[in-house]
């Protein structure tokens, strides 16, 4: 096992899509079989963005677009609502997938958690707030 993170960021390191700290690259390297600039590799900032073709033609990653496409613009509103001008961060983020059991066929769970970076409102004057969080 290579472990130290989470096996979703473990997973995009080896697809080229995150960096692993040099312990992880370290035992990634062994685990595959890498050489020593394959290893180097996966302790370098990637570039990252892999789907070759939009809309993507995958199955499986098809039905993500699909979900921005149809909810996208109903979470943006949500979590403006709930924080504000801003974003929710995919730098600091979390992830968990989990099997949900169920009759009628397993389901797939995932919890998405990403820090909300509000917009900075540049040039602001006195009694103009700084930054976009929710006004009380």
């Amino acid at each position: 096992m290579i472990g130290g993170n989470s096996p979703i960021l473990i997973t995009a390191a080896c697809m080229g899509q995150m960096k692993l700290p040099k312990a992880q690259a370290a035992k990634a390297a062994a685990l595959f079989d890498l050489s020593a600039a394959e290893e180097r590799m996966l302790n370098e900032a990637p570039y990252r963005g892999s789907i070759p073709q939009m809309p993507p033609t995958d199955p499986l990653i098809y039905r993500f677009y699909e979900l921005v496409m149809v909810y996208g613009t109903t979470w943006k509103a949500l979590i403006q609502e709930e924080f504000g001008d801003g974003i929710m961060s995919a730098i600091d983020f979390n992830m968990k997938m989990e099997r949900e059991p169920n009759n009628k066929g397993d389901r797939v769970k995932l919890q998405m958690s990403g820090k909300f970076p509000p917009y900075k409102y540049y040039g602001n004057e006195e009694g103009v707030p700084e930054y976009g969080f929710k006004e009380g």
